[in-house]
């Protein structure tokens, strides 16, 4: 058992560790959930440079949540998809708490890390990692027509770029995939320039995302703000092709 496992945590999640990768020298650790349970929790350490990364399957249309608890201001985790370095959240800019819709089927990686600064000092920091998984997946991931062709090698009906903004900052081009369902559904993710994505899922004259959602159809086009900070505006024919 590791010895930065506490043993009142040996009932909620066991942690094998699957070897370091070799080009990156990060580490990697396996996250099983115990039986009737949907989340784990692990404490930590991390010192320099060490990253490790937390890895767990999952499908899409499940929802993920991560916390992390820490001391230390530079100590933050990353949210990577399946097969991706572009990450779903940076802790850096997006803070220690997520919650997520998945993209896709796979392997997913929570991603431990001392800020570069403070890596290079060879700061130590400890923290108390959750990561909890909820839902049977594929339900609020629309079923695409089979007309509709997916940009090859991805699971994307289409690819481009949106704008979008955070806070007070000017929208810039943001990249974004959708998958179409038809009859006005889709789910659009976009990732803002900072590595950060963004689930938004359209149904009909309804859109949806894990935050507080207002959205306002103005012509050919859907402004629509999350939590108050982001904004995002999504032409319709990326929901409805065309």
């Amino acid at each position: 058992m590791p010895p930065t496992l506490a043993p009142a945590l040996l009932a909620a999640a066991l942690l094998l560790p699957s070897g370091a990768a070799p080009a990156s020298g990060i580490e990697q650790r396996a996250v099983q959930f115990a039986k009737g349970t949907s989340s784990a929790t692990v404490k930590g350490t991390l010192e320099g440079d060490r990253t490790v990364d937390f890895v767990l399957r999952a499908k899409a249309g499940q929802t993920m949540r991560v916390t992390l608890e820490t001391r230390h201001p530079a100590l933050y985790f990353n949210v990577l998809p399946p097969g991706s370095e572009t990450a779903l959240h940076v802790g850096s800019s997006g803070g220690n708490a997520w919650t997520g819709s998945l993209p896709a089927d796979g392997e997913y990686r929570v991603r431990t890390y001392l800020m570069r600064s403070a890596a290079r000092r060879g700061e130590r920091g400890s923290y108390a990692l959750t990561i909890g998984v909820d839902g049977a997946g594929g339900a609020s991931a629309p079923v695409a027509p089979s007309t509709d062709a997916k940009v090859p090698g991805t699971r994307f009906h289409a690819t481009g770029q949106v704008p979008c903004a955070i806070g007070a900052a000017p929208d810039k081009p943001c990249d974004f995939g959708v998958v179409r369902g038809g009859a006005g559904r889709a789910e659009v993710t976009v990732t803002s320039p900072g590595g950060s994505a963004r689930v938004l899922r359209f149904s009909g004259a309804t859109v949806t995302a894990d935050g507080s959602v207002k959205a306002e159809k103005r012509g050919d086009e859907w402004r629509i703000e999350v939590d108050e900070v982001e904004r995002y505006r999504i032409p319709d024919a990326v929901v409805n092709g065309g």
